[in-house]
């Protein structure tokens, strides 16, 4: 199967199941209430291309290809967005929509963004109870980069970082995550070093991933002692020319034992092009291999290995309670990363281009990545995220959106209070607002997208 082919049903299936998803939340609520659905369109706005009807309900493909929608029957105020008006047959004032009290329109606008929190949780839940949940290292210092943040910031080999950025014994995810929104930013840190703790302060290396400015401490823990399995060969790289086997265990670099794949890969790193021995036990016996390391397009050193059986992928069993407060807990932290790049975009310390906004284009980027990366099995943490991005964004008080729905419903119970209401007429301008912002967003964001290739 063509690499373009898997891209583009990985891209069809994320976007496919976290915007379908979100219409079925309305679905279903607007069903329990016993509302009549006009149209449940999977794919599109705009006039119906082709579908079937089932009941009531006419389940179709839609023209314009910008996500999906639900028509409940007596909502007109997107009539155009949606393939026109209601036609047929009378149906029942207690089958409208319109006709209901709010707090029930209420509910069935909520209905979408709360089936994409709860898939954004129900993901890391379910991994969590078939796999376990991820064992980190101590936030141990193991290797340093020769000239980089961490040695500038005075950091050695056996700190123990006791606080990062105001925060009390973090975890090493948590340093890593913290650093990478906040590149070339000086950042408070305490590290324990005999006994002693000490007041530092770092300055995160600016490095680009795709366009991005992200913040790079130059250190990585101490993974302690581990197997070095060499799981994958790359073809075309120095391992591959040099003999290196899948299953093989490297014990020594250049003479020198490694505890851990990261030793590894730091020799690897400060050798550059220089001749590397590997020492390796490949079934009873130890044989010594020569390769060198090839420079990549990042500017990584590297020799075309890949390691499989590390401590970063173990794995403790979870409960049900471990699950969910893994679950939530990881969603949270989304969450907090993408309030403070948000807080950093409006106080002026990140530009636009490097707030990491993704478009369509940019999306679609991103899951190829993960496809190529992780695989399939890694379109699940990508589709939690993007699941959780749309439910929250939906909330935002911008017409069309769900969030800007809402808005509309408090505005009608507040002129109600003077015996007024919103007009038909004044309802569809506010919803061609909100497609004409939406629809500078997406050129907003697709001119960032493309960009970033330049």
């Amino acid at each position: 199967m063509p690499d373009i082919l898997i891209v583009i049903l990985a891209v069809v299936f994320v976007l496919g199941v976290a915007i379908n998803i979100h219409e079925f939340g309305h679905f279903i609520v607007a069903k329990l209430f016993g509302m009549r659905v006009e149209a449940y369109s999977f794919f599109g706005l705009g006039p119906r291309v082709w579908g079937f009807k089932v009941g009531h309900t006419d389940y179709r493909i839609s023209a314009i290809p910008l996500g999906a929608y639900v028509k409940l029957y007596g909502d007109e105020a997107t009539a155009s967005l949606e393939g026109g008006e209601s036609e047929g047959e009378k149906v029942p004032d207690e089958e409208l929509y319109e006709l209901r009290p709010r707090w029930q329109k209420f509910l069935v606008m909520i209905g979408g963004p709360f089936m994409n929190i709860v898939l954004a949780l129900a993901i890391p839940f379910g991994a969590a109870m078939i796999y376990g949940i991820p064992s980190m290292p101590a936030p141990v210092v193991g290797i340093v980069k020769a000239g980089g943040a961490a040695e500038q910031a005075g950091i050695k080999v056996g700190d123990r970082i006791v606080t990062f950025d105001g925060v009390e014994n973090p975890t090493v995810d948590r340093i890593r995550r913290d650093a990478a929104i906040a590149p070339e930013k000086e950042i408070p840190m305490v590290v324990e070093r005999s006994g002693e703790r000490l007041p530092l302060t770092i300055k995160p290396t600016k490095i680009q991933v795709n366009g991005n400015g992200i913040g790079e401490l130059d250190f990585e823990p101490d993974m302690g002692a581990e197997p070095i399995v060499v799981d994958k060969i790359v073809e075309g790289m120095p391992a591959s020319q040099s003999g290196l086997q899948k299953g093989d265990v490297i014990t020594a670099v250049n003479g020198k034992l490694v505890r851990n794949r990261m030793e590894v890969r730091s020799m690897i790193a400060e050798s550059k092009d220089q001749p590397l021995v590997l020492t390796v036990t490949r079934g009873n016996e130890r044989q010594e291999i020569t390769t060198n390391a090839k420079q990549a397009e990042g500017g990584a050193w590297q020799i075309g290995i890949q390691f499989g059986n590390t401590i970063e992928s173990a794995r403790e069993p979870a409960t049900i309670g471990a699950a969910a407060s893994f679950a939530v807990n990881a969603n949270l932290e989304i969450l907090r990363l993408t309030g403070r790049v948000f807080g950093q975009l409006f106080s002026g310390e990140r530009s636009v281009k490097d707030a990491g906004l993704a478009g369509p284009v940019g999306i679609v980027q991103i899951i190829a990545q993960v496809v190529e990366g992780a695989g399939i099995a890694g379109l699940f943490s990508i589709l939690a995220v993007i699941s959780l991005n749309l439910g929250i964004f939906n909330l935002l008080p911008i017409p069309l959106l769900d969030g800007g729905q809402i808005m509309v419903l408090g505005i009608e119970k507040v002129m109600s209070w003077f015996g007024r209401t919103l007009s038909m007429a004044v309802r569809e301008k506010i919803q061609l607002a909100g497609l004409g912002i939406i629809l500078l967003l997406m050129v907003f964001t697709l001119f960032l997208d493309i960009s970033r290739f330049f």
